[in-house]
């Protein structure tokens, strides 16, 4: 039998993981991961599968109506053209490079050509100012920029020696240069020497809730052979219209609006909005007839706000990821669709390595199981030893799993934490039952005691968000003299509800009602929560702020 090559490598790998789709068992049995020597997904895998294939291969659809249709051929000879532009103005193998674009065509052929490229690609989203910007290109080691026109103004005060390229217009601002030039590049690319697939790829910023961003480094093999397991929890398969909700410059717009579906062939689908709508989403929805849907927790509980009977022909498959998502939103979105949302696991670390996969029994409030090539252990947190029923999230590296990252770059310190005794420590805590399900506690720095118990934040938050009055909800510790601390919960009201004595009142039953005592909220504030650009809960501010570290607290409500 001849060698495989770097491409049939990859095919095999995620034909098995189609052929499984909906038989977990098999599917962790046969699938293996691909480790080729060489490999570049944009050489190797897209234009092998683009090269005259008029199948859509992305659809964006703007707030005002507009639509854009790109074919896999078209996205092809766009890239190759992209990247023979790049690398007249000096990108080649090494170099790093910020990407800041909106979810907009540019953004996916440029994402491809700097792979062909060998370029290392450092993620931004549009929505960083100066200051995160600096922060980037210097720690990230970048020598160019590709932005947004309309953002180019940010890095007037942004210093450095690096190369300036503005997306949008005929024409750029002064010292930068026009990506518009890229569409009289030639449309054949023809490679400088071979990728391998240890070589850097991705330099990602994490959205940094309790710290400074860490700076994540992946490879031409991590992420893009590491999301066949994406690919298989979300339950793709070739032909599907997908639509992921995420901004780009976050390691989930690469899970679930790159890899993952074009890995599965699919066409990926983007509805731009700058005020969320639930009912026009569900009607483009509709429109397009998706076959996929990820969207993050923050969008599900939006979504269960309004009337989901709207959307007439639900999606075959839902899944949420970014953080964990509560039991009441899965059971409201399954009366109303017929379909489960599948929560998953996954970091800017690594791809998804726990899921509730298709096809697959689904216990409520548990993350699910390992993915397909990866295993995992609860690490004792006193200990570190695995084997535990509860402990820190790990993932086995003594076979090590392709979707793992390399290391932190420049934090060798983290690193031979992080990474110690062959495990990769997640930073997160949950137990683990006898059919090998994994539930989510909390992180391991959100867990809290009071009156010596254990609290989990977001078991707290999960009951609150039971009651119809509750949004959003984010439990941190007050401090108590008696106690020690007690459980706050800061609250979004949902809509027809209003902040005041009276909601609190009926929210502090329903915590007696549903919690045990040691659980119950005493406190409540109503107030906006605090979130990273990429919409996660900066519960460090809370803790601050009901600790009275920066100010003090707004009125209160106590139970």
């Amino acid at each position: 039998m001849p060698a495989q090559t770097p491409t049939s490598a990859f095919r095999s790998a995620r034909d098995t993981l189609l052929r499984h789709r909906g038989d977990y068992a098999a599917a962790r049995a046969r699938f293996e991961w691909p480790r080729p020597e060489h490999f570049n997904w944009a050489l190797d895998w897209f234009d092998r599968i683009a090269d005259g294939n008029d199948r859509v291969a992305l659809h964006l659809v703007e707030e005002d109506g507009r639509e854009t249709q790109v074919t896999f051929e078209e996205m092809r000879k766009r890239s190759n053209r992209v990247a023979n532009w790049l690398r007249g103005h000096g990108v080649g193998p090494g170099d790093g490079v910020v990407l800041m674009l909106g979810n907009q065509v540019e953004l996916w052929e440029t994402l491809l050509a700097l792979m062909k490229l060998r370029a290392v690609v450092i993620p931004a989203t549009p929505l960083l100012g100066p200051a995160d910007l600096a922060d980037r290109l210097a720690r990230g080691g970048a020598g160019f920029v590709v932005a947004r026109a309309e953002d180019t103004g940010k890095f007037l005060d942004v210093p450095g020696d690096y190369t300036r390229i503005s997306v949008g217009g005929e024409t750029a601002a002064d010292g930068w240069l026009a990506y518009a030039e890229t569409r009289t590049a030639p449309a054949v690319f023809e490679p400088q020497g071979e990728t391998r697939a240890d070589d850097r790829l991705l330099l990602y910023f994490t959205s940094g809730t309790t710290a400074l961003p860490k700076l994540v480094a992946h490879t031409h093999g991590s992420y893009p052979i590491g999301h066949l397991s994406t690919m298989y929890w979300i339950g793709l398969k070739p032909g599907d219209i997908h639509m992921n909700i995420s901004s780009p410059g976050w390691a989930k717009h690469a899970y679930s609006s790159f890899f993952a579906p074009w890995s599965g062939e699919a066409t990926i689908f983007v509805y731009n909005y700058t005020r969320f709508d639930a009912g026009r989403l569900m009607s483009e929805m509709d429109r397009l007839g998706v076959d996929t849907f990820c969207a993050p927790p923050t969008v599900w509980r939006m979504l269960i706000q309004a009337d989901l009977g709207q959307l007439s022909r639900p999606p075959r498959e839902l899944v949420a990821a970014g953080e964990p998502l509560n039991p009441e939103v899965i059971e409201r979105v399954e009366r109303a669709w017929g379909v489960q949302v599948r929560d998953g696991f996954g970091q800017t670390e690594t791809s998804v390595g726990i899921g509730n996969f298709p096809g697959q029994r689904v216990k409520p409030g548990s993350m699910g199981q390992p993915a397909p090539g990866f295993e995992i252990a609860l690490l004792d947190p006193v200990t570190g030893e695995p084997g535990a029923t509860e402990g820190e999230i790990s993932f086995d590296l003594h076979r090590r799993p392709v979707g793992v990252m390399t290391g932190y770059a420049g934090d060798e310190e983290r690193n031979a934490r992080v990474l110690a005794g062959g495990y990769y420590r997640t930073g997160d805590i949950g137990t683990l039952d006898e059919d090998g399900y994994v539930t989510y506690v909390g992180r391991s720095d959100d867990v809290f005691k009071a009156s010596d118990y254990k609290v989990s934040p977001f078991e707290l938050e999960s009951a609150l968000l039971q009651h119809e009055a509750v949004a959003e909800a984010a439990v941190v510790p007050s401090p108590d003299p008696l106690r020690l601390a007690v459980p706050k919960a800061y609250i979004v009201c949902a809509e027809g509800w209003e902040p005041g004595p009276a909601t609190a009142k009926e929210i502090f039953a329903h915590s007696r009602a549903v919690l045990a005592p040691f659980q119950r909220v005493r406190l409540i504030e109503f107030s906006e929560l605090p979130k990273t650009v990429s919409g996660k809960i900066r519960r460090v501010e809370l803790r601050a702020h009901a600790a009275g570290e920066d100010g003090e607290p707004g009125e209160e409500y106590r139970d």
